[in-house]
Formats: C-alpha cells, structure tokens, sequence
C-alpha cells in the first residue's frame, strides 16, 4: 500500500540524552528517517548537545529551526523528540509557537525520570552506599560503552542527568507547562498557542514472551535500569515511566517497545509485533491529516 507522509510542513527528529551520531553501529533513528522520506515527508535530524540542559538543548534547536525554516521556505515545523529531545522541542514550542507546527513526544521524561534520580544519585558521592552507587555507575557507563564506544561517562553526564530528574523537569515545566496532563495519568490539551500536542512510548516487554536471547544486550541494559523504578514498576521502558511520559493527545503508552527501540528499530533485533518505524508512518499520516 502506497504511504502518504507528505505533511505541510517539515518534521524534525530530535535525539534525546547521550544521543550520538550512531548507536550500536546505527545512525539515529536508522530507517525512520528514509521510511518518512519514502511517504512523502521532509524530514532532518537536528544534531543537539550529547549532555546538556533542557534549555541550552532547546536554544540549539531554535537555532537550526531557523536554518530549516529558511532553507525550506516554510513558516512552521513538526518537532519529533526522542526522550530528552521532548523537553527540548517542548522548549522551542513555548518560546516560538508561531514557528511550531506540532510537538510530539517518544518516550519522553515529561515528569522526570525514577532511573535519573537514582542515577544522579549514584553518581553523586555520598548520595547512595558505596557499593550501591559503584553497582549503578558501572552498570550505566557500560551502556554508554554499547551505544558509543566510551570507555566511560562523558563528564557532563552528572549534571545533564540533573536536568531529566523528576526535580529537575518539575522545575522545567513550571516555566513551560503546555500540554502537560492537569492529573496523573491523564492526557494534556491537545493545542496551546496554536501548537498541536501528541505524546506516545512503550512499557517493558517480557524477555520470554518476545524471544530475546541473551545476545540482545540494549533489552538486557533496559530490564536492569527497570529494577530501579519504583513509582511505575513494571510500568517502564526502562528508562522512562510510561505516564511521566504522557503530553498533550496521548496515543498510547503501552506499546511492548523499550526506550532505544523506539529510537533506533536495529537496536531491538528480535522484536515481534510492533513496529517503531510504522508507528512514525502512521504519526506522520495523522499530521497530514490535521493540515500540519
């Protein structure tokens, strides 16, 4: 069946926290990109700080969205964000609605993250026990270690991690609230300021049930981080509460995907079932569809 992607304006795919030119071998949100692209869409991929604020994130995003808006003689764009990416697409929306067609979060920490505050902890002498902290840095500089081949943190990890902490986001949406759910669990306004919201991102899926074997080491990584979650135990990606992450019309928050699959499809090579790529297919047609 032919795909008709083919939004009035463009969509930016924006990598969230540590995201790096590739991951595990793959370029960020490897095959989304074409599969847009082949629908009709344009699509670009705005290259934001590795570890930053969600404001200084945000400033570089507003930035590009300049140069995009320029070079495609368009007036607005629709901002994807992967994890950190929602805060910061949901910074440049509140700053430049007149610019921002849509904002859609994937997966993204719009009431903080359980793992960063345990994370930040960890990595915060004296905040945890020795070996509980040791156990928990070790185990998140060898994720790094897999998606970009540092043998360690970057130094700034401890203060971006700052930034996704349920404090540090609560302090981010006092100052831009748009399409935040008004109680927990629920959906947001779906249009603030002339700007559409949509929200989407997966829970967990048991390692029996989808096959994985112990080769697949990102579901591995992702089932260890979940241990952390208290809140939303068995209610997680992984990395991020499946409801901190509802925005605006939420479209589902349970898809069986953890939190890199909903980046990078290759990083999950025996998934069944859903699939990310036809999720954006499907997000892209229903902007289409709302003129945007």
């Amino acid at each position: 069946m032919q795909r008709n992607a083919t939004t009035q304006f463009p969509i930016l795919l924006i990598h969230g926290l540590f995201g790096f030119d590739r991951i595990g071998g793959f370029e960020l949100f490897h095959g989304i990109k074409q599969a847009l692209r082949l629908a009709g869409a344009r699509v670009f991929i705005p290259y934001l700080s590795a570890t930053h604020s969600n404001e200084a994130r945000g400033e570089q995003l507003l930035a590009q969205m300049d140069l995009i808006l320029s070079g495609t003689d368009t007036t607005k764009v629709n901002l994807i964000g992967h994890s950190q990416g929602a805060l910061a697409a949901r910074y440049a929306a509140a700053l430049a609605p007149g610019r921002v067609a849509s904002v859609t979060s994937v997966s993204g920490p719009n009431h903080g993250s359980e793992l960063a505050d345990f994370l930040h902890k960890a990595l915060t002498p004296g905040r945890l026990p020795g070996p509980v902290a040791s156990k928990v840095a070790t185990l998140f500089a060898d994720f790094i270690s897999l998606l970009d081949g540092q043998p360690q943190l970057p130094p700034a990890a401890v203060a971006a991690l700052a930034a996704l902490t349920t404090e540090g986001v609560g302090a981010f949406n006092d100052k831009y609230p748009q399409g935040l759910p008004r109680h927990w669990g629920e959906s947001g306004p779906n249009k603030v300021n002339g700007v559409r919201y949509y929200s989407w991102s997966g829970t967990l899926p048991d390692a029996q049930e989808e096959g994985r074997p112990a080769m697949d080491p990102v579901h591995a990584f992702c089932r260890a981080f979940s241990e952390y979650f208290i809140t939303e135990a068995g209610q997680n990606d992984g990395m991020v509460g499946r409801f901190s992450s509802h925005l605006g019309k939420v479209i589902r928050s349970n898809y069986p995907l953890h939190h890199m699959s909903t980046l990078n499809p290759a990083t999950d090579p025996v998934r069944r079932g859903t699939d990310p790529t036809e999720l954006y297919l499907r997000h892209a047609e229903r902007l289409r569809k709302a003129g945007l």
